[in-house]
């Protein structure tokens, strides 16, 4: 048995109701922090996986070279920040008009593409192209390239995810 998926939610405005359509921009923005949070958080912090530029001639085997990836580290976290912070002052605008309900689908959907997006592009620019760092240094370096391809596979397949669900969300369109 198929569902009808339910109307999309309607703004007043003084020439009456209008589509209100989720803030794409926003969940991406907020998708884009959190996946450099994870990133951030767990693999250069808990799991110690790597650093921003261990891989490029600043190794964290002394303590001068892990003090500069510590700060490299911290201004990453700082545009991830600012990403996040991005997402919720867009977000916060657009739900400040008056009568706008979303459903969690286009949230989810937005959070997912902005994750994958941040997989996708920070693991071909900064594993691949730059060489900057790869996702795991702790294992034998023949096998960092199978991290890194599942790193994007990763996020590709969140990228892919959201969209589908993006696509599939009355929320999506005005």
């Amino acid at each position: 048995m198929s569902r009808k998926p339910s109307p999309a939610p309607t703004l007043r405005s003084r020439s009456g109701p209008q589509p209100a359509a989720f803030p794409l921009a926003a969940g991406i923005l907020l998708g884009l922090g959190l996946g450099g949070f994870f990133d951030g958080i767990l693999l250069h912090q808990i799991l110690q996986w790597h650093h921003m530029a261990t891989s490029a001639g600043y190794p964290a085997d002394s303590l001068g070279n892990l003090r500069l990836n510590t700060t490299l580290d911290g201004l990453f976290h700082l545009g991830t920040y600012l990403f996040t912070l991005g997402g919720f002052a867009l977000l916060w605008r657009a739900a400040r008009r008056t009568h706008v309900r979303w459903g969690v689908r286009p949230l989810v959907a937005t959070l997912l593409m902005g994750f994958g997006l941040f997989n996708v592009v920070e693991g071909l620019v900064n594993h691949h192209i730059l060489g900057l760092h790869h996702v795991n240094e702790t294992v034998p370096r023949e096998q960092w390239i199978w991290w890194d391809l599942g790193f994007l596979l990763w996020g590709a397949l969140m990228l892919g995810g959201g969209w589908a669900l993006w696509r599939r969300s009355p929320e999506s369109r005005p």
